[in-house]
């Protein structure tokens, strides 16, 4: 067990329940738990956004991917990137106009329709699902990594302290520890980058000439195709990246934590930069771990390379300085899936337990009641289906989420801002066919199948042969919002009027 890392972790978990414990004193409303209230500030939701966003796909995966496969790993963090820019134009501020707590508010804003509110619950239950994966795998291998600690072991540890800072804090509670996760992951970042760029000479040139033959890809290590071999595939990747975010749930609601639109669009722009710079630096980590740790190293700690950060740090910095990073991306990790979970349980308790099972009748103790069970249920699915996902690299689990996201959420959310003519049944068919087309899609994979033994889940022949299912679920998506409507009677125009003023002023008619 690595002593500094043990009482790294330590102090992490005790400034997170700390922020969870004065939180919990002001978390005596549905506003609060679902939302801060409304109070944040434009620059504290932005930096919590940036907290949200920057997961362990982001810190953990995308390094590991840019050390193993070069070019083709820096497309995770060019998607990621580029997507805020539809969120700031297309999405942030009708939904903050539009919505209340949930994405499903957004939308009944318009069609206040029960099966609406049951589907877009489940859209976000399963998005946040998949999502959450991906931080506990990550969670798995670092304590598994650091502290000796079996993977069960570890991820059972995580799934525990996210649901505790859920269930008693609510929003404010996640959003600091967001806050606080975002300071840390810059700062450790910014060292790791910098000292990088200093065993370069601070010569980027030089950093690249170095990377040709610095892995076992030589001269290809700088350019695509390393990874992602069939351009379909890097085109379906980067659909997904791009179009996903702005049908993610728990960045969604982030928009609803602040009180109103101009606020919401500040937060775009101040996450937007910090996750900018961000990204940058995952070439810094990147390069660093593939010329300073080596493949073998990188794959022999972890098959999906989740651990090449930490071992750059190891490397450029000894045992101190591993624990630091490893400290920071536990932090990163948890105060990821305390959004992911605070995400799904909303939707359960707003969206299906209190305006379908109770017609809208439920109290608000009631509905905190269940939203603080569904963090408990939401968070035991996740921990189980995680124990099997060990080997995946959780960048790629992101990407799946983000495709889900991009198919199922994003057409409906589009046409009800938009489309004068898009109706209910046009919504319930382009949410179920995004969702399930998608679904299908990924059990369909080379992720999930693959004839030789160890490469992924199952052992077999896939039968789609895209790794992301983007470029065929996410136009799906799309045409069965289409062809929903079409067949189906249109949508009351007085209505689509108000919400098109509503949507894009902030008034209320």
């Amino acid at each position: 067990m690595n002593t500094s890392a043990f009482i790294l972790f330590l102090a992490i978990v005790a400034l997170t329940l700390i922020i969870t414990y004065y939180a919990a004193k002001k978390t005596n409303s549905t506003s609060e738990f679902y939302t801060a209230g409304g109070g944040l500030t434009g620059w504290q939701n932005g930096w919590a956004i940036a907290g949200d966003y920057m997961s362990a796909a982001s810190f953990l995966g995308i390094a590991g991917t840019i050390a193993l496969s070069g070019f083709d790993g820096f497309f995770y963090s060019i998607g990621f990137l580029v997507a805020y820019l539809v969120v700031l134009y297309l999405v942030a501020e009708p939904l903050r106009n539009l919505g209340k707590y949930t994405m499903a508010d957004m939308i009944a804003a318009r069609f206040n329709d029960k099966k609406i509110r049951g589907i877009a619950a489940l859209n976000t239950i399963t998005i946040s699902i998949f999502y959450m994966i991906a931080q506990l795998v990550g969670a798995g291998s670092l304590i598994k990594l650091l502290l000796g600690l079996d993977y069960m072991t570890s991820v059972l540890i995580v799934g525990a302290l996210m649901t505790v800072y859920v269930v008693f804090g609510g929003m404010r509670a996640t959003s600091w520890v967001q806050i606080t996760k975002a300071v840390l992951l810059m700062g450790g970042t910014f060292i790791v980058s910098l000292i990088v760029l200093a065993k370069f000479h601070f010569s980027i040139t030089e950093m690249f000439e170095q990377m040709r033959t610095a892995t076992p890809l030589k001269d290809s290590f700088l350019n695509p195709g390393n990874k992602y071999k069939v351009p379909l595939d890097t085109l379906s990747l980067n659909l997904a990246l791009v179009l996903g975010t702005a049908g993610l749930p728990h960045i969604l609601t982030r928009f609803f934590t602040v009180k109103d639109a101009p606020t919401a669009r500040s937060s775009v722009v101040h996450a937007t930069w910090l996750i900018g710079i961000f990204y940058i630096m995952t070439i810094f980590l990147g390069f660093g771990a593939a010329a300073f740790v080596g493949y073998d190293n990188i794959v022999a700690a972890d098959k999906g390379g989740n651990m090449a950060a930490p071992l750059l740090a190891k490397a450029l910095g000894g045992d101190l300085f591993f624990a630091f990073i490893s400290a920071v991306a536990f932090a990163t990790i948890l105060a990821v899936v305390t959004g992911l979970v605070l995400a799904a349980a909303s939707a359960f308790a707003r969206d299906f337990y209190t305006h379908i099972l109770r017609r809208g009748s439920a109290t608000e103790k009631e509905q905190m009641n269940v939203a603080r069970w569904a963090s408990v249920g939401v968070a035991i699915v996740s921990i189980v289906l995680s124990l099997f996902a060990q080997k995946l690299n959780v960048a790629f689990l992101v990407s799946v989420a983000f495709a889900i996201a991009a198919s199922a959420n994003l057409p409906v959310i589009l046409f009800t801002i938009f489309w004068k003519r898009f109706n209910t049944t046009g919504a319930v068919v382009g949410m179920l066919t995004g969702l399930i087309s998608a679904l299908i899609l990924v059990i369909l994979s080379p992720s999930v199948w693959n004839p030789e033994p160890g490469k992924a889940i199952l052992v077999g022949q896939a039968l789609f042969p895209y790794a992301n299912p983007g470029i065929i679920s996410i136009p799906l998506g799309f045409i069965g919002a289409l062809i929903g409507t079409w067949l189906s009677r249109p949508s009351d125009a007085a209505k689509y009027e108000e919400i098109l003023v509503k949507a894009h002023t902030g008034l209320k008619l």
